[in-house]
């Protein structure tokens, strides 16, 4: 019986694990993390999002050296997300809805390096995401700025600011209007 008790408690791991769910993780940039967070956070299929830093020289960097620029990285969220419910080519499409892709100067009011658009991408990720660029810029008819580069280390920003407009939605809110974030993406895509 003592047997048959390990055997079974040994098994219990590998059960749940067989029934987590599929996941898979990409990395859009789309000017200010909390908007990107947010806006990811909606989509069906998405299990979690982590606002961080990304493509830079600096290790460990904070948001104060990231927002004043110098350190290469890039604003910008990782999103882990559940294949079966939703595909990265959604993903790809989601985003391009929610930044203004001819802007090579940074997002809406936030302006510099550490602001632009852009998709982090792994070999497999390459393909569709140029094609997803090549659809926007024939439907925009302008050349679209935002930047496809290879996937590199990513930093969680500090704690305060993942989830920070569920956790100061009035003060988020205030700076995505007042950062004009929604009236262009409004003139941009109708």
């Amino acid at each position: 019986m003592r047997l048959f008790i390990l055997l079974a408690a040994a098994a219990l791991p590998a059960a749940s694990a067989a029934a987590a769910p599929p996941r898979a993780a990409a990395v859009f940039a789309g000017g200010c993390f909390w908007c990107t967070e947010s806006d990811f956070d909606k989509v069906p299929g998405v299990v979690s999002t982590t606002s961080g830093y990304i493509g830079g020289k600096t290790l460990n960097p904070t948001y104060k050296q990231v927002s004043a620029g110098g350190t290469g990285h890039i604003e910008a969220v990782r999103v882990e997300y559940d294949p079966t419910k939703v595909s990265y080519e959604a993903l790809l499409q989601r985003f391009f809805k929610t930044v203004d892709p001819l802007d090579k100067g940074g997002q809406f009011c936030d302006r510099g390096y550490q602001y632009r658009s852009a998709l982090f991408v792994d070999a497999e990720q390459r393909a569709a995401a140029e094609a997803a660029k090549k659809q926007v810029e024939a439907q925009l008819k302008k050349p679209v700025e935002t930047l496809i580069l290879p996937t590199a280390k990513f930093y969680p920003a500090e704690g305060y600011h993942q989830d920070y407009y569920k956790k100061n939605p009035v003060r988020y809110r205030y700076y995505r209007f007042s950062c004009g974030r929604d009236a262009r993406l409004k003139k941009l895509w109708g």
